[in-house]
Order: C-alpha cells, then structure tokens, then sequence
C-alpha cells in the first residue's frame, strides 16, 4: 500500500539562472546555512561527505531556480523560508523579491495502476564503473541494464524515505543518451526521455546521480 511523506518546495520565479546553476545554487546554500544543518550540503563537519539519499535538493527548472525538501528537508527548508533574502551566484546577488513556498504530504509506493513520468532534467544513470560496461554492451542489453538501473534508483528513493516496497517494480523505459553533459569538470553520459512504471513516485524528486545538483529530476505526465 501507498504512505505519504511530506514535501516542500520553494521557487523564486523573478530569478533566471541556467539549468547548469543548479550545483551553484547548492554551494550557495549549503555555505549559506552550513550551521543549519548537514541536510543541506551532504557533508558532515569533519567534511566527510554523506553518503546518503539527499533530502535537500537544488534545481533550475524552466530557469526558475527551485528548492525541494523531504521529510527532514521539508521541514527544514519551512525553517529557513523567511531567512532567505538574496542569492548569490558567480558573485552576482540577485535580491529575493518573490518566493513562494508549497508544502504538502505526497503518495509514494507501489500501485495497481501505472504513472507516467518524464525527465525534466538530465538522467545520470552511470558511473564511471558500469559507464565501461554500458560501452561494450549491444542496444538490448543497455536498454535491459539502464532499465535495471532505474529501478535500483527507484528502490534506493524508497529505502530513504523509510518505505518498503511489497513487490516487484516494473518499468518501461524510453530514453535517449546525451553525451555533451559537464559534471566536475568531465564530460558524462546522461539521458532524457520518459518511463512507465507501478511505482508512485513524487514530482520534482531526483532519481539517479547528484540528484542533490537538479540531475534526474521528475515530472508525472
């Protein structure tokens, strides 16, 4: 059966940022409110990175720089909502006029009917390890290791928001890879394009790599 957790997301729609601003808008944050909580940049205060499912993630979406907060998140970014008064990015502040703020409990689980989703950013399915192997594979074997993939990532959104799934996930997966993609300074494959699925998933969540950058964000069609 489906749960519910709670979801908040902040935009400030008179600031227009590119969608490769998203990491920025992270780091801009993350120094920001570094006292606030670890949430927020995924590092602990020995600078040890978390390893975990981000509940804080920065997006730029349609140009519109965007706050998404889970559970925690959620209720963290409700915290700082009316402290946030500009935002600085490659050392242009850009004065906060308007922001609204949408807070709301959203289903996630597994689900007798089939959603629809889109990636409305970037999907970065591979790592520099399985990226090898993806290379060597023919077409029917990527499609079936992508599609694996997505289902891990899928399984990794559930695990982090306490949830366990009953059955199988099922997904048909239709995407096209993009090689142009600059993460860090390297070039990265990364995909676009759409997925059916039994598994009720939240819009604006990421699924994949660097979600906590704006990567693999979704949108229900």
């Amino acid at each position: 059966m489906p749960t519910t957790i709670h979801q908040t997301i902040i935009r400030f729609p008179e600031i227009q940022l590119a969608t490769r601003d998203s990491h920025k808008l992270r780091g801009y944050f993350g120094n920001l409110f570094k006292e606030q909580s670890p949430l927020l940049h995924n590092h602990l205060e020995s600078g040890e990175q978390l390893y975990q499912y981000p509940v804080v993630q920065y997006k730029v979406l349609q140009g519109v720089p965007t706050l998404v907060g889970l559970n925690e998140g959620a209720e963290l970014l409700i915290q700082l909502f009316l402290r946030i008064k500009e935002i600085a990015i490659d050392n242009i502040s850009y004065p906060v006029l308007q922001k609204n703020i949408e807070s709301r409990q959203v289903s996630i689980g597994l689900s007798d009917d089939l959603h629809a989703y889109r990636f409305e950013t970037l999907w970065m399915a591979l790592n520099q390890q399985n990226y090898t192997e993806y290379m060597k594979e023919d077409e029917p074997q990527q499609s079936r290791h992508l599609k694996a993939i997505l289902v891990g990532n899928m399984l990794s959104f559930y695990k982090a928001m306490g949830y366990q799934i009953p059955d199988k996930i099922m997904a048909n997966l239709q995407v096209t890879a993009r090689k142009e993609t600059q993460f860090k300074n390297n070039t990265m494959l990364a995909f676009e394009g759409t997925f059916v699925t039994n598994a009720l998933l939240p819009s604006f969540v990421g699924l994949g790599k660097s979600v906590s950058r704006g990567f693999g964000t979704i949108l229900m069609t």
